[in-house]
């Protein structure tokens, strides 16, 4: 083994050796076992929310690949409709090249050429990952075998009368000119202002005020309304009003949604241009006038001096005229959530136009059943919280778009514009009798990408062929995925699962938090705070970090603010960390929150953790190499209480492992083995272990047992830990083969490590126990005192039992040798001790006396100055938490962080007084 823990000396080695040895694919097994990834786009590359979910499933699928099981980890991209027609769009726009000029068929020929030599960047980054997905099956949505599987999903729905084309209001992309979903609309709060405006009452006489925010739109006006128990609007029930400009009679209608707090209390309904206005014209049947172009600009159902205009030059002229009407009431600052297109940073518009939808309430109440019944379980179980909410308040789904990448809907129009559905247009010319000299045009849009992902279960498996994949991984076991796409995508695969199957596409779904920045703040270009998981791995330099954030805002004036924040946070740049650190990371952060802050700080930690394990092992290999280990005659060995100790607590945290597994409580796993690696095999057993191996009393027969442990457990945890951390895994038990005579080629088709009852030795883990407790007591005292580990001291005890002699007999070369204790000595219990530090060990008094050991007047000096120091520093923390101003602004983040601060400094200032109080009393 090398001297230093080099990750990339290894890693890409051992991942093309993986799969060039096609061991990622599924192997006969117990029982099958499947998890489909949910599919990235083929425009993305990965961010820290892809890598998070990436290791939690391969963790998942090394554990049971390893525990005999037959594994498919299914693989795929998805087409990502409008974020890759705007990426090839963009490229032709720089060369002066619209897609019209091109033609649809060339332009999608384009669209398949960029993806075929750019494309897919994020697939290469999940290998770096170390993603063991079966890639030789890796699917494309817009693939020949998926397509099928759509066009088939659409057809029979049409056929059931559960897919219609109809006239309702979309979330429409001017920029796009295409309906898009609401997954693609972010809302955030921008300041805005507030028009109260008079709406003349058609006798002529008086007036009301409304309130809107979107003073165009009062063109398409067709009501207002007020809550029917507003005292101040009781004598206009059944009245009408004259809307301003446009001189249309509108009724004052009724209705309980109208919240009477907000603005007059008076509302003006939109219909085709506000969810909620839409909602209420069908309750009350009102005319739904459209007043927009798809491009935003103001048509043909507007006066005039309005058709042609964009809607906010139109929204400056209205206002100016109703100024010069006098029907502008006041107009005040107003903050309010404006939705955008995630795509493109347009304003979102509610638009009515004619589109394809789904009729999904029909389709979700099976789907809620088999929540409630149990046959999906949701993990953690509150998120099914969520989804039934959703799901019982389900909407149609629109799931047409106005493009051209993407599955087209197979649907055709005769020249009157009558439907026909089918899967091809000769299907449709058989199925509906039509002559062969009917011009038929098929439909120009496309469908909504979640409804090809919506099959991805079972379109993936092949379907609607019966194939041997589907009958033996369908349904799967478990979906790893985000809250975000609860509704977007996991109730939808659950409502066609169990359409087209008859089944749950899956029995479990684990819901991972949002992985935020160090603050707790959401990782986005426009706030300059992603974190590049690759650049974990690989390391990036300052300048280069800052170019790469930079380059990717949102909006370029934060530039220069963002250079400064990521100057301070990253002075050095992100250096080189690995993957396998990088992966303990993300398992350990994977707790049962909704949010989960990452912080450099522990992924530090988690390399100091890789090292340890490497250094720990290249000890135990310069040990056993070339020796006696008892690995081919098991009988010649005597195990000591440390090796008994080892393997019994290599027992309990195996048992702990699979529960955790089981449980999904990834955080849990990755610290039980942390724990059990770092705190017991390295920091006591290795130390343990020296003077028996060294010392020439040892038999030759312990010394094996020793060697044999320390191979043994050794290589348990490797296989312990191959699912959290591969490549360090298999490097390290490459180099055991030679000593353990592993038969296998790689430690990922290794049999996981089982927890045996039988190996649990309690009666060598309460003597080790004490063992710890003593040695621990006297280090404390060390510290305490400021005493050099290296110095050797005297050793005093008194009081204790028959048991406490008895082990302090048997123990004496440990104790010396990890204690640095040069003569310990028993003192009566009448005997009164010299002056000395103390501890206690359950009834056994330990006393180490002071007299040469320390300087008491230099001691005193050190501790005084300590004190001081720390004193200072609690009270900067004190005086940040007085002050209401930083309380007020700062993240709770940090917030949580300074109290924690006042904890830990209050709790050593403590520690410390007591260590100036106990050496000024000797």
């Amino acid at each position: 083994m090398e001297k230093t823990y080099n990750p990339h000396l290894f890693e890409q080695k051992w991942y093309q050796t993986w799969e060039q040895q096609g061991y990622f694919k599924t192997q006969p097994g117990v029982e099958p076992y499947c998890i489909m990834i949910p599919p990235p786009n083929v425009t993305g590359s990965l961010h820290m929310g892809h890598a998070f979910q990436t290791t939690l499933m391969d963790i998942l699928i090394r554990y049971h690949r390893m525990r005999g099981d037959s594994t498919l980890w299914q693989v795929g991209t998805d087409h990502a409709g409008i974020a890759t027609q705007m990426v090839v769009e963009r490229q032709l726009n720089a060369q002066n090249i619209r897609r019209q000029d091109l033609g649809r068929e060339a332009f999608i020929q384009k669209i398949w050429q960029w993806k075929e030599q750019s494309g897919n960047t994020i697939v290469q980054q999940l290998r770096r990952m170390g993603a063991s997905t079966d890639w030789s099956r890796e699917r494309f949505t817009l693939d020949a075998g998926l397509s099928a599987a759509v066009v088939e999903v659409f057809v029979r729905l049409y056929d059931e009368g559960l897919i219609y084309r109809g006239k309702r209001l979309v979330n429409w992309d001017p920029s796009l000119q295409s309906a898009i979903s609401d997954l693609e609309v972010v809302a955030e709060e921008e300041q805005g202002q507030l028009w109260h405006l008079r709406y003349p009452f058609a006798t002529g006489q008086g007036h009301v005020v409304v309130a809107t925010t979107r003073p165009e739109t009062l063109l398409g006006d067709t009501a207002v309304a007020v809550h029917p128990d507003d005292p101040r609007y009781t004598a206009l029930h059944g009245t009408y009003l004259l809307l301003p400009i446009a001189k249309r009679k509108i009724p004052i209608i009724l209705d309980k949604y109208v919240d009477p707090q907000f603005g007059t209390g008076c509302v003006k309904i939109t219909p085709a241009h506000d969810f909620n206005d839409y909602a209420m014209g069908q309750r009350h049947g009102l005319p739904m006038i459209n007043i927009f172009t798809p491009t935003a600009q103001l048509n043909d159902n507007t006066p005039p001096t309005y058709q042609g205009l964009d809607r906010y030059v139109a929204r400056k002229k209205m206002v100016a005229e109703l100024h010069q009407l006098g029907l502008v009431e006041k107009i005040e600052p107003h903050k309010l959530k404006v939705p955008r297109s995630q795509r493109t940073g347009e304003v979102v518009e509610p638009y009515l136009t004619d589109q394809w939808f789904v009729k999904a309430a029909e389709l979700a109440q099976p789907a809620i059943k088999a929540v409630e019944e149990g046959r999906i379980q949701f993990v953690p179980d509150n998120w099914k919280n969520t989804y039934y909410e959703w799901m019982h308040h389900i909407q149609d789904w629109c799931i047409s778009r106005q493009l051209w990448w993407g599955h087209r809907i197979p649907a055709w129009y005769d020249a009157a514009g009558q439907i026909y559905v089918g899967r091809s247009e000769k299907e449709v010319r058989q199925k509906y009798q039509l002559s062969a000299d009917m011009v038929l045009h098929q439909d120009e849009d496309v469908l909504d990408t979640w409804f090809s992902s919506a099959l991805w279960p079972f379109s993936t498996l092949g379907w609607p062929e019966k194939t041997p994949e589907l009958h033996q991984f369908y349904p799967t076991a478990v979906l790893v995925t985000g809250f975000d796409i609860i509704f977007f995508w996991v109730a939808r695969m659950i409502m066609m699962g169990l359409k087209f199957m008859g089944e749950v596409p899956f029995k479990q779904v684990y819901i991972t938090g949002l992985v935020r920045d160090s603050h707790g703040q959401k990782m986005s270009k426009s706030k300059g705070n992603v974190i590049d998981p690759i650049d974990l791995v690989n390391g990036i330099d300052l300048e280069n970090l800052v170019k790469k954030r930079i380059g990717g805002l949102l909006q370029p004036e934060m530039g220069d603010q963002i250079e400064q924040s990521t100057r301070k946070e990253y002075p050095q740049g992100i250096p080189s960390f690995g993957t396998d650190p990088l992966r303990f990371t993300c398992a350990a952060l994977a707790s049962t929150g909704r949010d989960i802050n990452f912080d450099m700080g522990r992924i530090e930690g988690y390399r100091n953790f890789c090292n340890k394990l490497w250094n720990a092992s290249r000890y135990v290999l310069m040990n056993t190499q070339n020796q006696d280990c008892g690995i081919a005659s098991p009988g010649e060995k005597t195990l000591s209480l440390a090796d008994r100790w080892i393997q019994s607590r290599l027992q309990k945290t195996l048992q702990q492992v699979e529960q955790h597994l089981a449980q999904y409580r990834f955080d849990l796993f990755a610290q039980a083995m942390y724990e059990f690696i770092w705190n017991e095999y390295c920091d006591w057993y290795l130390e343990f272990c020296k003077p028996l191996l060294n010392s020439p009393h040892s038999t030759s027969e312990q010394k094996r047992g020793t060697r044999y442990t320390l191979i043994q457990v050794l290589e348990n945890i490797l296989r312990m830990t191959h699912p959290l951390i591969p490549y360090m895994s298999e490097e390290i038990w490459q180099h055991l083969r030679s000593i353990t005579g592993a038969s296998g080629k790689t430690i990922m088709l290794a049999p996981y490590p089982r927890y045996d009852a039988a190996c649990v030795d309690e009666a060598a883990e309460s003597e080790t126990q004490w063992l710890m407790d003593v040695i621990l007591s006297l280090r404390k005292i060390r510290s305490g005192m400021d005493i050099p580990p290296g110095k050797m001291i005297p050793l005093l005890v008194q009081h204790g039992n028959a048991l406490d002699k008895t082990r302090l007999n048997d123990h004496q070369s440990t104790l010396k040798f990890l204690a640095k204790i040069d003569h310990l000595s028993w003192l009566d219990d009448h005997v009164i001790p010299p002056e000395a530090a103390t501890a206690l060990v359950g009834q056994l008094k330990l006393f180490i006396p002071m007299a040469g050991l320390i300087d008491k007047t230099a001691e005193v000096s050190r501790l005084e100055k300590e004190i001081n120091k720390m004193t200072l520093e609690l009270d900067k923390c004190r005086h940040k938490l007085s002050n209401s101003d930083f309380v007020t602004r700062a993240p709770a983040a940090i917030l949580a962080q300074e109290k924690q601060r006042v904890t830990e400094f209050g709790s050593k200032l403590q520690e410390l007084n007591h260590q100036l109080v106990k050496i000024k009393a000797t």
